[in-house]
């Protein structure tokens, strides 16, 4: 496996997000399923596994400490804080809070040091900005776990570069984590470019596009109806339908390219930069192989062009999230 520089840390150019090992698109795939995929990562050579404490409200964290934790020294582990499950009406259920105060970033990261059976989480994001909170305030916290050693880096996810500027002046911000692939553009507005100035490495999750660039995704229907792509817009059956429309020339670069529709997603992410690291998630070993190979992908200048040509921000139908989870988000918008 090629590698990439992230802060500090030598990784996999291709890492694993583990999100839907208990998480987001359906019923999880049962935990002797889900060990296997993350040791099968592991022994093909991915160095970077990415969770979250709200991933399967803390059933992700739980997971990969379990089977991950014996083999501590041989990745780098990145984890997430500031969005998780609270019962917040005392009823026993839990549902999804956005809270950055440092109080409650310290609390969730002893929390997640247990759950992932370690002494330290090699990379740690704010998953989400809480704009209640100063942002200088909730890296302050960051930075303070940094001091005491139960971090190693700060990241941060779905932010504007103004806000990556500004964090950055508290303490050094090693990655941002957003959703990029062809489909999703939004983080070449500016947030690339500050990442660049500030050698601020950049981790691209559903670089495969929730599915749609594998191909395989044809009807929508048949998504299980917890996914959390039933309240995409793009994912909404007209606008799908309409982006579907896209695929049989796209099919048709793949083809000429010798890769599969996957990997030519993947593999123009790496063609992007240097600094961009994709992390798709599956839950498939067959994916799982298919994913990693995309690292030996070589596309040319034409073939990267044809591609950004096809499929952009014009050429799309409907908005990635919806306007509550758009409001959630502090990135640049087309």
């Amino acid at each position: 496996m090629q590698t990439r520089s992230l802060g500090p840390f030598r990784v996999s150019a291709i890492g694993l997000g583990c999100m839907n090992l208990s998480h987001a698109y359906g019923a999880p795939p049962p935990p002797e399923a889900a060990e296997r995929l993350l040791l099968a990562a592991l022994d093909r050579g991915v160095t970077l596994f990415d969770t979250a404490a709200l991933y399967g409200f803390a059933a992700n964290e739980t997971l990969v400490g379990r089977v991950l934790g014996p083999h501590r020294n041989r990745f780098t582990l990145a984890s997430k804080c500031g969005m998780q499950g609270v019962d917040v009406n005392n009823d026993g259920k839990l549902v999804r809070v956005i809270d950055g105060r440092p109080a409650t970033l310290q609390a969730t990261c002893e929390d997640s040091l247990r759950r992932l059976i370690t002494d330290v989480i090699d990379l740690y994001y704010l998953h989400r900005w809480d704009k209640k909170v100063p942002i200088e305030d909730s890296v302050g916290a960051l930075a303070d776990l940094v001091r005491q050693g139960k971090i190693r880096t700060i990241g941060l996810s779905e932010v504007s570069a103004a806000t990556l500027r500004r964090a950055h002046a508290v303490h050094p911000i090693t990655a941002v984590q957003t959703e990029y692939s062809l489909w999703t553009r939004n983080p070449e507005i500016a947030l690339l470019q500050a990442c660049q100035e500030l050698g601020v490495s950049f981790v691209a999750f559903s670089p495969v596009a929730r599915a749609f660039l594998t191909g395989k995704l044809r009807n929508v229907s048949t998504l299980a109806a917890g996914d959390i792509r039933r309240s995409m817009p793009r994912f909404e059956p007209a606008s799908y339908a309409a982006n579907l429309k896209l695929l049989p020339a796209y099919q048709a670069i793949a083809t000429e390219a010798g890769c599969t529709p996957a990997q030519l997603a993947l593999a123009w992410l790496l063609h992007r930069g240097k600094g961009i690291i994709p992390i798709p998630g599956t839950t498939s070993l067959a994916h799982l192989t298919e994913d990693l190979a995309a690292a030996d992908v070589t596309l040319t200048p034409a073939t990267m062009a044809a591609l950004e040509a096809l499929i952009n921000e014009k050429t799309v139908t409907g908005a990635r999230y919806s306007a509550q989870s758009q409001s959630e988000v502090d990135t640049e918008e087309f």
